[in-house]
């Protein structure tokens, strides 16, 4: 491992492209060489509900908003986010998000994350019903 690596999330390569219409994910860990860190930018389209959902087995992570507003169901809790709000999220807790109307920028910091990965899909479940 490297002393240190710079990276650009917005130049790292969308690895939601396609899947979710109008939500990017770009995953930084590999760009860079880090061990025990995880930082991802995922970027959300004015007014979208994620259609999907997740937990870890392990790995706790924290959100910090940077553009946009929106929410954030934690199991059936939810939460408003506004710019420069940071949200910490235990490993078990069910996470998806809302965009609000100017859309959502959210960068996620997790910490280590074993070889085989431990995230768990989930489908997400909004007190609305939508």
């Amino acid at each position: 491992m490297s002393r240190f690596a710079k990276v650009n999330l917005l130049e790292v390569e969308d690895s939601v492209a396609g899947r979710v219409e109008g939500m990017e994910g770009r995953f930084g860990r590999k760009h860079l060489d880090s061990r025990d860190l995880g930082v991802s930018l995922f970027r959300y389209a004015p007014n979208l509900r994620s259609p999907m959902a997740h937990s870890h087995k392990e790995q706790e992570e924290a959100y910090v908003v940077v553009a946009g507003s929106g929410r954030i169901l934690l199991d059936d809790e939810v939460q408003e986010l506004r710019t420069w709000d940071v949200i910490r999220v235990a490993p078990e807790v069910i996470r998806a998000f809302e965009a609000g109307p100017d859309g959502l920028d959210v960068i996620a910091v997790g910490g280590p994350k074993p070889p085989e990965g431990d995230g768990v899909r989930a489908t997400p479940s909004w007190p609305d019903g939508h």
